[in-house]
C-alpha cells in the first residue's frame, strides 16, 4: 500500500478521534456485518483466498468499516491480527505509524 493511500486512510479516521473506545466497540459489535452476518458459515466458504481478498470479502458493504479500523488501531496497534476495517494485519501495521502521527485520540489502550 502506498504512503499516500495510508495517509488518506489515517486522515479519514480523524472524524472518530474523540469518540470513546467503548462507544466504538458498541457500534462495531452492534452494526458490524462480521459480528452477525456470517455466524453459520464464514465468507470464504472453504475457498483459498489471499489475506487481502478475505478482508475485502468479509467487510464488503459493512457500514462500520472506519469505526472497526479505528477501534483495532487503538486497542491493539502494531500487534494486530486478522481482518479489521477491510484491511489485512500487514496493511494495518503499515497504517499504524501514519495513524499515530495524526494526533491524540479520546483514549488508547486495551479493550476491556
Amino acid at each position: 500500500m502506498t504512503d499516500d493511500r495510508l495517509i488518506g486512510i489515517a486522515w479519514s479516521l480523524d472524524r472518530l478521534r474523540w469518540v470513546p473506545t467503548d462507544q466504538l466497540a458498541e457500534v462495531v459489535e452492534r452494526d458490524g456485518l462480521c459480528m452477525w452476518a456470517f455466524t453459520n458459515e464464514p465468507p470464504d466458504a472453504g475457498e483459498e483466498l489471499t489475506d487481502h481478498e478475505l478482508a475485502a470479502r468479509t467487510c464488503a458493504g459493512c457500514p462500520v468499516q472506519d469505526e472497526c479500523l479505528e477501534l483495532e488501531l487503538r486497542t491493539t496497534g502494531e500487534n494486530t491480527t486478522g481482518v479489521w476495517g477491510a484491511l489485512t494485519d500487514d496493511e494495518r501495521r503499515e497504517l499504524y505509524p501514519h495513524w499515530l502521527r495524526r494526533g491524540d485520540r479520546f483514549e488508547r489502550g486495551p479493550r476491556s
